[in-house]
């Protein structure tokens, strides 16, 4: 028995000191990026070209009437904003309403999508909504998103430079009251984003992009079979970001980040959330996924604890692990992520980890999801009913 628990003190603190050495990665990428990105707003010029944002509605969510008027107080000088819905009585409609009477100067319009182009609705809107867009370059963003006034400035700039054809960005989520809420938001803050900032050194750029920002051109789109054929993607933002990548343009992080509106998630709404995004990473990068491995280094460290609580290494491992995960949680959450809430709730981190890596183990036992109350199975990165 003695020799059993040593065996797995061993392999745990293996674990967590690879996971400290990714922790340590994290710090340094995300140092990297603050220095890129300031050394970017000396050196940027203005590039404004007229754009059009498309915003596909399903429902209410939280603050998203804040984020709408986010979209009409930008500092920039020609845009518009459609806004796409498959039902005309959607709920959001009467948002979009009170924003017309609040910015009557804004350039807003309701796009209807009659047609169900596949099982991702908010692809299949958006698909109807392109091309009813009347400038080149797109916009795409989720319902939720909160924007500053720069937004616009920021994020196509980087489509000024030769090669780039895609530009996505960070985000922070805002927390709710429940835990679920403040975990989620923690993970975002603190894990999320330090592994895309560890990808983007180690591959030398991005090769995806996030629902909550993405920026391109119509003729990027075209070039890459335009949104129909991703109307049956889980991650069509992570797809489009691949496509793009694979036609030879560069996928480029914007040095702005935005905000989403957490909703509050009972422990079940949450844990379905997180595994429904696991199970889809899983699916779509395999071997990266199973790289997350190193990303619970704290909890292998904790474990490597229990199993041999008078191993003077196992105390060490712990020490290491907890101070390089504490830090690069700080380094990416407050220093890159900007997110208030990264230092209030610091202290559920180590529950956050226990739980993502539980998400983890779960989701290489199954391929089914749960998303907006229907069951789906996950297939090279397609739904399927089940």
């Amino acid at each position: 028995m003695h020799s059993a628990l040593t065996a797995v003190a061993v392999l745990c603190a293996l674990l967590a000191l690879a996971g400290a050495a990714y922790f340590a990665m994290c710090i340094v990428a995300a140092r990297r990026f603050r220095r890129e990105c300031s050394r970017l707003r000396i050196s940027e010029t203005p590039f404004t070209p007229p754009i059009s944002i498309l915003k596909s509605l399903k429902g209410l969510d939280p603050h998203m009437y804040s984020a709408f008027r986010s979209h009409c107080s930008l500092d920039y000088p020609e845009y518009e904003v459609l806004f796409g819905v498959s039902d005309a009585d959607d709920p959001a409609l009467a948002l979009v309403e009170k924003l017309r009477d609040e910015f009557p100067q804004a350039k807003l319009r309701v796009v209807h999508c009659p047609q169900a182009l596949g099982l991702n609705g908010k692809v299949s809107n958006l698909a109807q909504m392109l091309p009813q867009a009347r400038y080149e370059y797109i916009l795409i963003n989720d319902s939720d998103i909160l924007v500053p006034r720069d937004y616009l400035q920021r994020v196509l700039a980087p489509l000024a430079q030769p090669g780039v054809g895609m530009v996505t960005a960070l985000y922070r989520g805002l927390a709710g009251r429940t835990l679920g809420s403040k975990l989620e938001a923690l993970g975002l803050s603190t894990d999320f984003s330090g592994s895309v900032l560890v990808a983007r050194v180690m591959k030398g750029g991005i090769r995806f992009a996030f629902g909550a920002t993405i920026a391109t051109s119509k003729t990027v789109l075209r070039e890459i079979g335009g949104l129909g054929p991703l109307a049956d993607y889980l991650g069509d933002d992570y797809e489009l970001g691949a496509r793009a990548a694979a036609a030879g343009y560069q996928v480029q992080l914007a040095d702005i980040v935005v905000e989403t509106a957490l909703p509050d998630y009972s422990f079940r709404d949450f844990w379905a959330h997180q595994l429904r995004w696991a199970r889809n990473v899983k699916d779509r990068r395999g071997a990266q996924y199973f790289g997350l491995i190193v990303s619970f280094g704290l909890i292998w460290a904790v474990f490597a604890v229990v199993a041999a609580p008078r191993a003077w290494w196992t105390w060490l491992a712990l020490a290491v692990t907890a101070a390089l995960r504490l830090t690069s949680a700080v380094v990416v959450g407050r220093g890159v992520l900007a997110d208030p809430q990264v230092l209030r709730d610091l202290w559920l981190l180590p529950l956050r980890d226990l739980v993502a890596l539980a998400i983890w183990l779960v989701s290489y036992f199954g391929d089914e999801v749960e998303w907006r109350g229907m069951r789906f199975r996950l297939h090279h990165g397609k739904l399927e009913r089940t």
